[in-house]
Order: C-alpha cells, then structure tokens, then sequence
C-alpha cells in the first residue's frame, strides 16, 4: 500500500495504519499504544488519512515522509 504523502498535512512526516485498518497522518512520531493495535500521538500531532482493511501487522507499517529529490 502507498500512501500519497501530497495529501499529508505540510510538516507532518509520520504516518502509520492501526490494526483496524485506519491510516494517520503524524506531526510527531508515533508509538504503538500500551493496549496494542493502535499508533499514538498527541491528539492535536494526528490526523485521519484513509480506512483501508484490518491489518494484523499494524505495527510495523510506520512510515516515514519520503525526503524530496
């Protein structure tokens, strides 16, 4: 799955999927939540970016903003 970073808010260089299957957008990195299954930020540091489907491998799909050419 590629995520199309020109949708990211400006600055925000995370993004990562929760195991249900929602992509964020992150101003700050991320960290797996205590309980599992989900990434977490300062509420006012994420923003919502696409459902796609569960994924049982949530954690590892942290991504970081590709640098620019």
């Amino acid at each position: 799955m590629k995520l199309d970073w020109t949708h990211a808010p400006q600055g925000w260089n995370w993004a990562a999927q929760d195991e249900d299957g929602r992509w964020f957008w992150y101003g700050v990195k991320p960290v797996p939540g205590i309980g599992g299954g989900v990434w977490r930020a300062p509420s006012r540091a994420q923003a919502f970016a696409r459902q796609d489907d569960p994924n049982p491998l949530w954690h590892e799909t942290l991504l970081e903003r590709p640098a620019q050419p």
